[in-house]
């Protein structure tokens, strides 16, 4: 059966991901002092900030690997009755997402293993812990 990529895409915004990440004390305080003095709102929009500066600097680069790869960039949805019109078809998604993918909440672990060849995704994945655990061995 030939492996196809799908190309839905939610149209509603999620909820952004929460990291946690070590600072030592000094460069904590400069950014504070930065948040004080009116340059920042908090924290938060400074590391934001910071972090899509960066991206915006490397913006081509990850074009390019997104593009070698074959990564769907930004945020891809499957609903159930999108993996079964794949199922239907007689064919099985191979998932590359470079952001979120997500598969409805109404998927069966049947389903998904039945329609998805495999998972790759640079960034989240948001799915039931049941279809999580189902295609565990095919996500890498």
């Amino acid at each position: 059966m030939p492996a196809r990529s799908a190309t839905s895409v939610a149209t509603s915004k999620p909820l952004d991901e929460k990291i946690t990440i070590n600072l030592g004390y000094v460069d904590l305080g400069q950014i504070d002092l930065l948040v004080q003095e009116g340059f920042y709102a908090n924290r938060t929009d400074l590391i934001r900030t910071a972090i899509r500066n960066q991206l915006a600097i490397h913006a081509d680069a990850v074009k390019q690997s997104a593009a070698r790869k074959t990564l769907v960039l930004g945020i891809q949805h499957f609903s159930a009755d999108d993996l079964r019109a794949v199922k239907a078809a007689g064919q099985a998604l191979q998932i590359r997402v470079l952001g979120l993918a997500s598969i409805a909440l109404d998927v069966t672990p049947e389903l998904a293993l039945a329609a998805i060849d495999s998972v790759v995704v640079l960034g989240a994945l948001h799915a039931s812990p049941a279809v999580k655990a189902a295609l565990a061995g095919r996500i890498r």
